[in-house]
């Protein structure tokens, strides 16, 4: 017994001696001492707790180099692999961890739409709930600042900008067509149906340099990655019908959306000045197919969509009016693939293709284009840590384009070019901390028509000033190849190009968001030609240029009353440009120095009803008074317009919808059309162009059949 206990003795003792002991301090980035912090070896039970005073202490009996771990909420854990011998008297810093709520966001330029965005300005249900958009995502984002009212066209133009040179994407892919075409003052709508995207972002400028050949602006609308139910939708409108359906496997879904608009019975209640000899119609069809893979997504969007109208319209210089017509067809595909490779990495790989058919009757003339075009695209995204990310890739446009054109005077004559692209790029996410991010990228483009590079240097920089606000600085260089009413023409020019300077300041607390953002943009070798409009005969250079400046402020509250969410934005902009035939510069004919817009929603709980109102007020727009001096010497009044809506809830999946657009019967004017000869008196004749669906009534029935009821009784709006 007494030779046990000696023995029990010594190995005590051994055990004692073989123990090291592990100590230090554990702080922040300011050298204050954190309590709480669990600091361990990896992979053992040999641990312990910081005291208020930062410190902890613990012993071992681990030998040669082993893995030290501390880790504590709202910090980055910290790791170091040492020799047991070596870990005492540790100074130990944790950094701030970045990935929460409350860190930074680069936002100079960019409103991000949809659930997953940590700052949301507007949601996707906003789109079909917005009294003014008529479901089109193109009208809601009208309601945003930085955009400019042209109520006869409906596309979007921002911050001085052409339609044109806002391209727009569809993950992550260029939709080369995305509006379906259209005649003077009938405005046209996007060819997409909202409910097939769960996230939209728009870029007012400064963006990304992953994206290029787009002078003012990009719009990014992402698919629903995975449908949340089975489910049917119908809808039964005043203009027509749509049809959908939603099917679920078990690791893929289909989603069919089909639709026939057509405006006669509209247009045999509501006359307009036209003389329709064929109404508008259009019958169009969508499809997204969802594969999982084992570390992926794989993604199949096709839109088919085909639209004839023809009509007479008034014409001052022809008794008769003009006789127009037009018959189209775009076919549209997009494939997309993203999964999460091995080491952090990331793949994004895409392709689009288009084929866009449109025959336009003029009078006499008869015109028919057709447009090919093709977008491929890889991308890889390493994440070094949370703190620093690269992101770069390649990609390939080719653009095949041709026109026919023949009258009753001419032999048919053909028209075309192929525009073809390369690009790479390569950005870098950098987060220094919760208060301060910086992303830094360069583009080069090559274009094969022209035989030049371009390189484009982008920067965006963000500083959090409190716990709900933040500043942000943008700055890139953007270019862009003319279009096919120029390059059909004449291919011996350059890409046009501008600069971005953007400041923006942020403030989010809890369903209320107000930004205020100024921005600076430089024009250079914009294109110029010497005929009225572009031709065979002109002459053409690269001679152009322009400014625009301006503040965009915007401010969303769905907090302070109860049942009411409201926004109200407002843009002014200063803008002159030098282009086109244009005999010196002048603020262009598409431009509004004030943009105003006031969005409303109300939810009755009572009647089951969301009713909402939108206010739109724009200044003038330039036009040209031959019987004054000067060019682009007049104004137009003011743009008013005041549309409301009601959405009733029949039951959890059936809702009544009612808009009205410029109930109010506002009588606006985008511009005058001049004789072409004066008067006795030596004055020039004028009418008012008026847009021709300037007051639109909408009704509609739609009904969802689903596996299960929604959350949101306005889901199925």
């Amino acid at each position: 017994m007494k030779f046990f206990l000696q023995a029990l003795l010594v190995l005590i003792t051994l055990q004692l001696s073989a123990q090291t002991t592990i100590n230090g301090i554990v702080t922040d980035a300011k050298n204050n001492p954190i309590q709480g912090v669990n600091v361990y070896l990896d992979g053992t039970y040999d641990g312990g707790t910081t005291n208020e005073k930062g410190m902890f202490n613990f012993k071992t009996t681990e030998t040669g180099t082993q893995i030290l771990i501390a880790s504590y909420v709202s910090y980055e854990s910290f790791q170091m692999a040492s020799d047991v011998s070596t870990l005492n008297n540790l100074n130990i810093k944790l950094r701030e961890d970045v990935n929460s709520l409350e860190t930074v966001v680069l936002s100079a330029g960019t409103f991000a739409a949809g659930d997953n965005s940590k700052v949301s300005v507007l949601k996707p249900l906003d789109v079909v709930t917005t009294a003014s958009a008529l479901g089109d995502f193109v009208g809601a984002l009208q309601t945003l600042p930085g955009t400019t009212t042209v109520a006869e066209d409906g596309r979007l133009f921002v911050r001085g900008g052409e339609a044109e040179e806002t391209q727009i994407f569809i993950d992550g892919i260029r939709v080369f067509t995305p509006y379906t075409p259209t005649t003077n003052n009938a405005p046209t709508r996007g060819r997409y149906s909202p409910f097939l995207f769960d996230g939209i972002t728009f870029s007012t400028g400064g963006y990304s340099a992953e994206y290029g050949q787009a002078l003012s602006s990009v719009l990014l609308l992402n698919t629903i990655d995975e449908p949340d139910q089975e489910k049917t939708d119908i809808g039964i409108m005043s203009v027509g019908a749509t049809l959908g359906n939603t099917q679920k496997w078990k690791e893929s879904s289909l989603s069919v959306n089909a639709s026939y608009i057509n405006l006669a019975p509209y247009l045999a209640i509501f006359k307009d000045r036209n003389d329709w000899i064929k109404p508008f119609q259009t019958a169009s069809g969508e499809t997204v197919f969802r594969q999982k893979t084992n570390n992926g997504l794989l993604k199949l969007y096709t839109g088919f969509d085909a639209s004839n109208f023809e009509l007479i319209q008034e014409d001052i210089n022809n008794a008769d009016g003009l006789r127009f017509k037009l018959k189209n067809s775009n076919l549209y595909f997009n494939g997309s693939y993203k999964a999460i490779l091995e080491n952090r990495w990331k793949l994004a790989t895409g392709l689009s293709y288009t084929n866009a058919k449109t025959r336009v009757g003029i009078d006499a003339s008869d015109i028919n284009d057709t447009e090919n075009s093709i977008h491929a695209k890889f991308k890889l995204r390493k994440s070094f840590s949370s703190r620093f990310k690269l992101n770069f890739g390649a990609e390939y446009f080719t653009t095949n384009f041709n026109e026919n054109y023949q009258d009753d005077f001419i032999a048919p004559v053909e028209y075309g070019y192929n525009n073809n692209i390369s690009a790479v790029f390569s950005e870098a996410d950098i987060i220094f901390s919760k208060k301060l991010a910086l992303k830094a990228g360069l583009r080069a483009e090559y274009s094969e028509l022209f035989k030049e590079t371009n390189i484009s240097p982008r920067v965006s920089f963000a500083y959090k000033t409190g716990a709900k606000s933040q500043v942000s600085l943008a700055y890139g260089n953007f270019y862009q190849n003319p279009n096919s009413s120029i390059l059909k023409f004449e291919q011996n020019l350059n890409a046009e190009q501008t600069q971005h300077y953007i400041l923006n300041y942020q403030y989010n607390n809890d369903g209320r968001i107000f930004r205020a953002e100024t921005y600076y943009k430089n024009y250079n070798k914009l294109v110029k030609y010497d005929t009225s409009f572009t031709s065979f005969d002109s002459n053409y250079n690269n001679a152009g240029n322009g400014f625009a400046k301006g503040l965009d402020l915007f401010y969303r509250d769905s907090k302070s009353i109860k049942n009411i969410d409201y926004w109200v934005s407002y843009s002014f902009l200063d803008t002159e440009r030098d282009y086109r035939n244009y005999p010196n510069a002048a603020q262009p004919n598409f431009a509004n120095r004030h943009n105003l817009n006031i969005v409303g929603k109300y939810w009755i709980e009572d009647w089951k009803s969301q009713v909402g109102l939108s206010y739109a007020y724009a200044s003038g727009r330039t036009y040209t008074n031959p019987n004054e001096t000067g060019f682009l010497n007049a104004k137009t009044k003011g743009f008013n317009s005041l549309s409301v809506n009601w959405a009733y809830l029949l039951s959890q999946q059936k809702i009544l919808y009612f808009s009205i657009n410029n109930v109010l019967g506002f009588k606006n004017v985008n511009g005058y059309q001049y004789a072409n000869t004066p008067d006795l008196n030596n004055n020039f004749a004028r009418r008012a162009l008026k847009p021709a669906a300037d007051q639109f009534f909408f009704v509609g029935f739609f009904w969802t059949i689903s596996e299960k009821g929604t959350d949101n009784q306005l889901d199925n709006l």
